[in-house]
């Protein structure tokens, strides 16, 4: 097999958007937090603590996303080092690291996209369960 030393940099593009969109998200979570802190210190509730649990791992998760991008760009960069000093070996398995952790970086999103789907689905089931209840109520 030969690599050529374009194919590491196709992921350039693809790994800058998914990092550009990892820190929308870091940036998005961090205002939430500040407005769930703020809204806990006024009124020190049950719920909002545990909603700031959930938004601590998802930013967790997404600073393991964001690590595992960065490392598959230099990785990326890195592979085309070393087939412009004609590694041609190394730099396949270098490539082929750096697809590994792309791949580790999109499941870790996978996994942080399920935990914020299911705590909207938390937030709206109260208001799901409200409309049951005057569904079943009956009309006088």
């Amino acid at each position: 097999m030969t690599l050529h030393i374009e194919t590491p940099a196709l992921l350039f593009s693809a790994t800058s958007l998914i990092l550009l969109a990892y820190t929308n998200r870091f940036l998005t979570l961090a205002t939430i937090i500040r407005g769930l802190k703020k809204a806990y210190k006024e009124k020190e509730n049950r719920m909002i603590l545990l909603e700031i649990k959930n938004l601590n791992l998802r930013l967790t998760l997404i600073r393991f996303m964001q690590m595992a991008g960065v490392l598959s760009l230099f990785l990326s960069v890195f592979t085309m080092l070393v087939l412009f000093l004609d590694y041609q070996l190394t730099g396949i398995y270098l490539f082929g690291f750096s697809l590994l952790a792309l791949l580790i970086s999109l499941a870790l999103c996978f996994w942080e996209i399920n935990i914020s789907v299911e705590a909207l689905r938390l937030h709206l089931s109260d208001l799901t369960h409200k409309e049951l209840e005057k569904e079943q109520q009956p009309t006088i």
